[in-house]
């Protein structure tokens, strides 16, 4: 991780009734920040919101040039990820 990186910590469930909220609050904090990286494993609980919430950032971010990392994803988000066809997208620097 640069050393000017600045953590951003995901909550503990992403869903449905709560993407549009966490993707404008993370979005907030990540543009605040130089070199954003997003830690992932405190998200137990989620859904495939999730991967779109995740998406979105990463579109956000390279728009201004400034892609966030992702941190420690789980097992189970990696799976998911992978399901929906985006592990590449999302994560190839984790790997």
């Amino acid at each position: 991780m640069p050393e000017t990186a600045a953590l951003v910590v995901l909550p503990a469930r992403v869903a449905f009734d709560n993407a549009s909220q966490v993707l404008e609050d993370l979005a907030r904090e990540l543009s605040a920040r130089p070199d954003p990286v997003i830690l992932l494993d405190p998200c137990k609980d989620f859904d495939s919101s999730l991967i779109a919430v995740l998406l979105e950032l990463i579109r956000r971010g390279q728009a201004v040039g400034r892609r966030p990392q992702l941190q420690a994803p789980t097992p189970n988000l990696l799976k998911l990820a992978a399901l929906y066809g985006v592990q590449g997208l999302l994560f190839d620097e984790c790997h």
